[in-house]
């Protein structure tokens, strides 16, 4: 008689969202961009500045998208389901922060509301706070505020078809998607990686950001080479929403932000 050796192991709660996200992505015209941009000059700036102020260069990324959606407010417009788009003023961005929740790393939801109005600092602080934050029970897998534990154990204990009524509810709804969700969502594991390459998230937001690795590679710089650090970015727009012509010029105008380090010597915005 022969024994199989394995292990079994509990898949979080906090995971299942992930099924959802995967099936309404799928369903989104999501139109991808993958870019490479130069960021030595800004990681050389916030490197410098962190020893007087508190940022980094994810908090100073978002808040230049931010930005950026700011100048290109199409860029993150919610359509109901009469196909009417609505664009709203304030951005509201979302991302995922790893935690470790019963023992496991898990991404929970974390959703920083007008990001146009902070600063580079502010947003650094949220950031740090949701990473320290006390995950006691199913009412902290959303980051920043505390939901109900009971309602959020019986979401995720729903079956699928179920929750997707609910997801359609919230989507069709700017107003209850932004509230809940953002316009935005940026998602990075720059951190995480030492190769050079992309990532190609699924999302369920009409604009997403996904950062992949910052690469050391030879790079043209005043028709001299040179080696530079190089992020890999991957943008994915609606194409419901936003045709080809206004991405690219989104594209264009975030990728001269992120080389000419927009803003990371403005103390208005620092």
């Amino acid at each position: 008689m022969s024994t199989l050796g394995y292990k079994k192991l509990h898949y979080p709660k906090s995971r299942v969202a992930t099924f959802d996200v995967g099936k309404i992505g799928n369903n989104k015209h999501h139109i991808a961009g993958f870019v490479e941009i130069d960021v030595t000059g800004a990681r050389k700036k916030i490197k410098d500045l962190r020893k007087e102020k508190r940022i980094s260069f994810y908090s100073w990324f978002i808040k230049t998208v931010s930005d950026v959606v700011s100048s290109q407010p199409l860029s993150h417009g919610l359509m109901d389901n009469r196909k009417r788009i609505f664009v709203f003023e304030d951005i509201d961005i979302a991302m995922p922060i790893e935690r470790n929740v019963n023992g496991e790393k898990v991404p929970l939801a974390l959703l920083i509301k007008k990001v146009n109005e902070k600063s580079i600092s502010e947003i650094y602080s949220e950031i740090e706070k949701a990473k320290n934050q006390v995950i006691s029970d199913e009412g902290d897998f959303v980051l920043g505020e505390k939901k109900s534990r009971f309602m959020m154990n019986l979401f995720y204990s729903l079956p699928q078809k179920i929750r997707m009524f609910f997801w359609k509810k919230i989507l069709y709804n700017p107003f209850k998607a932004k509230e809940s969700m953002g316009t935005v969502i940026i998602t990075s594991v720059s951190g995480q990686i030492n190769f050079s390459g992309w990532i190609l998230p699924k999302s369920m937001h009409n604009l997403c950001l996904g950062l992949g690795s910052i690469s050391k590679k030879p790079w043209v710089v005043n028709n001299k080479i040179e080696i530079r650090e190089i992020l890999h970015l991957t943008i994915l727009f609606d194409h419901d929403v936003i045709d080809g012509a206004p991405a690219a010029r989104f594209i264009n105008k975030l990728v001269k932000y992120l080389e000419k380090s927009y803003g990371i010597e403005n103390s208005s915005i620092i």
